[in-house]
């Protein structure tokens, strides 16, 4: 019993910390980068190469072949994702809410109803001054109203060991709500070696801004007489095995007396009473249930470039932004240290690893005839080389990969009309995939339309869509205790350009 219980402490300790690691992002991109900073990446994903005021983020060094000027752009999405998470395992069926089923979906929404970016530029001569605002990482809140299969499973697998005490099932209210968002400011400049030919560099900085809650709640253990409060079953408890272990001192007490051999069972039995105390006795922490609160906030800077060669009908060009350093500051309920080393990541004044990976660029447009544009995109996220909490990278296969393609059509000198797809592929592994924060792989696609409202006004519209894969993790085969996993998002965007 003592080891059991023992496990059971830490486990639950540990389920409702990693529960605040949620990440809470509605996005396209990496698994903390967001590449969706302009509507019209959401109109035609394909980016990497094209020429346009949205390339002060994705093709930075082509933005410089824009007629001279000024060009500003406002653009404003709406994201909405689910995130579900099929669980099995069989001490669900010990739940009150289950219904006996050993399999329960837990789903996760995440809303970003405003995600604003705003590009500008100014070009000069051979020269182009540039800036973006956006927000590259996060973009919103996400909410499990009835938790998450990883602290029910610990509440019933505590249950299922206090069974030799009187338990018979178990109830409980989770809850977890986080929002994290990061904001970025982009500068540079793009200058033209050649009529052709032109580079970029630049400058990145990204401020972080999180707040995760979790809670678990009311949580009672079902006994022949019905539910009571976990604390009035653990008191109950504590005092049922005091009076066992009393009776076994009054014996062992009589056998040393008689100086006769205390019997090796009895002395067995004494430590296992004297364990399965003790577990009580750190459990009883949990009686009231849990109530946690972090803010996190950081600060990161990292340099940009890229280059940009036209020929003939051709574009080719690539871009290689740094890795950003960030270590993100806790404010936080938890204010020492413990022996568990996740509740110190949320230690109050901690600094924690959350960098922004490194990530290349490579695009290629080709036009066949004026009015249609042909492109082609791939994106490599250096994950691998990034220094996340608790080293969580070195947990993935790879780093990862995207590979983007779409077409652009000029219907008439006022109308444009694009469509694209993007393919994501994680370096996933079981040992990485957790329900607290995970991602899938997936497909999107994306489509729209700019209309030139009067010669320095186009209004842009566009549809973003991610399907996503499922992923299955198989934790153990007896008992089966496995998750599948899988999201859905969409995206509506709106945006305005002027050039004067």
């Amino acid at each position: 019993m003592k080891k059991g219980f023992s496990s059971a402490v830490f486990r639950l300790s540990l389920s409702v910390v990693l529960l605040t690691m949620t990440a809470v992002s509605a996005h396209a991109g990496g698994i903390l980068t967001n590449t969706n900073q302009s509507v019209l990446f959401l109109k035609n994903p394909a980016r990497d190469a094209a020429i346009g005021l949205d390339g002060v983020y994705s093709n930075p060094a082509g933005v410089v072949f824009l007629p001279e000027g000024f060009h500003i752009a406002f653009n404003w999405q709406y994201a909405h994702q689910t995130r579900t998470i099929t669980s099995v395992n069989p001490v669900f069926a010990l739940g009150r809410k289950n219904n006996g089923n050993t399999t329960k979906i837990f789903e996760g929404v995440a809303d970003a109803p405003i995600i604003p970016s705003l590009q500008a530029a100014y070009n000069i001569g051979n020269w182009s001054m540039q800036f973006n605002f956006a927000i590259p990482g996060g973009g919103g809140k996400c909410e499990f109203a009835d938790g998450l299969g990883s602290f029910e499973s610990v509440v019933g697998s505590i249950a299922n060991m206090l069974q030799p005490l009187g338990a018979q099932g178990y109830d409980m209210d989770g809850y977890m709500r986080g929002r994290q968002y990061y904001y970025g400011i982009q500068l540079g400049a793009a200058y033209k070696i050649q009529p052709d030919f032109s580079v970029y560099g630049g400058l990145r900085l990204l401020y972080g801004d999180a707040t995760y809650k979790a809670k678990i709640s009311n949580i009672q253990v079902k006994t022949a007489a019905g539910y009571v409060d976990f604390s009035d079953f653990m008191l109950s408890a504590t005092g049922t095995v005091e009076k066992n272990l009393g009776k076994v001192n009054a014996a062992i007490q009589q056998y040393e007396a008689a100086r006769v051999t205390v019997p090796a069972d009895i002395l067995t039995t004494k430590a296992q009473l004297e364990g399965t105390l003790e577990s009580l006795g750190k459990l009883q922490k949990y009686a009231q249930g849990v109530n946690l609160l972090c803010n996190q906030t950081s600060l990161g800077i990292a340099p940009v470039i890229g280059a940009d060669y036209r020929f003939g009908n051709f574009n080719i060009a690539a871009k290689y932004e740094f890795k950003t350093q960030v270590r993100m500051k806790n404010e936080s309920t938890v204010n020492e240290a413990s022996e568990i080393a996740a509740v110190n990541k949320f230690r109050d004044g901690e600094e924690v690893n959350e960098d922004a990976p490194a990530l290349l660029t490579v695009g290629l447009q080709w036009k066949p005839v004026e009015a249609v544009s042909l492109n082609a995109g791939y994106h490599h996220y250096y994950d691998k080389n990034a220094k996340w909490y608790n080293n969580t990278q070195e947990l993935l296969d790879h780093g990862t990969n995207e590979y983007l393609a779409g077409v652009e059509w000029d219907v008439n000198d006022r109308l444009n009309v694009s469509a694209g797809g993007q393919l994501t592929r994680y370096g996933l592994t079981d040992q990485y995939m957790n329900d607290m924060s995970f991602v899938v792989n997936s497909f999107s696609f994306g489509f729209g339309f700019s209309y030139k409202v009067k010669d320095n006004i186009t209004l842009t519209a566009a549809y973003f869509q991610t399907n996503y894969d499922d992923y299955d993790r198989v934790t153990s085969t007896e008992p089966q205790v496995s998750d599948s996993f899988t999201r859905n998002n969409h995206v509506l965007g709106l945006g305005v350009q002027v050039d004067l």
